[in-house]
């Protein structure tokens, strides 16, 4: 009996380490679609374009001209870990659709247009902390409002960014 418990406890840890356990313990259909739908209504809404871990950082790597910025508070979170190169312009959670500075740490619609800059055609990255969060969303819909074309969203946000093994940076 114990060589048995002992063989389970040895197969359900490697099962673990070679990340299948979405085999043993998937995430059901329905809750998968559920998100994808969220996310992919939030873009339909927003009118920008999104980019995955592996896009972004290949454009990164090209050397394109781009501002990335990280929508998550100073803090709790850009202090400790953002995308390198990134500036931090915070945004809350649900739909902004009001500007409103209480939100956005008391900075106003003309901060936020002078940190994009003046050139419209630029491309905007923004990101937060995973894909549930949204407020790389509020932060990518308000730059579209502004009449900036080149609008990513970077669903995957820092979570993604790690756990793909890219680097990070902090404040110090």
């Amino acid at each position: 009996m114990k060589r048995i418990l002992l063989a389970f406890v040895c197969v359900l840890s490697l099962v673990s380490l070679t990340g299948c356990m979405n085999f043993l313990f998937p995430e059901s259909e329905v809750e998968l679609e559920t998100k994808a739908i969220k996310l992919a209504k939030e873009v339909q809404r927003g009118e920008y374009k999104v980019l995955s871990t592996a896009e972004l950082k290949e454009m990164m790597d090209s050397g394109a001209e781009m501002l990335i910025v990280d929508t998550m508070p100073f803090e709790d979170s850009y202090k400790k870990n953002h995308i390198p190169g990134a500036v931090q312009f915070l945004f809350p959670i649900p739909d902004m659709n009001e500007w409103d500075t209480k939100e956005t740490d008391g900075k106003d619609v003309e901060a936020f247009r002078a940190m994009l800059g003046d050139d419209l055609d630029r491309p905007l990255v923004f990101y937060c902390g995973f894909v549930k969060c949204t407020r790389s969303h509020n932060g990518a819909v308000w730059a579209r409002k502004l009449g900036y074309t080149n609008v990513y969203r970077h669903p995957g946000g820092i979570k993604a960014w790690a756990e793909a093994k890219y680097p990070v940076s902090t404040v110090k």
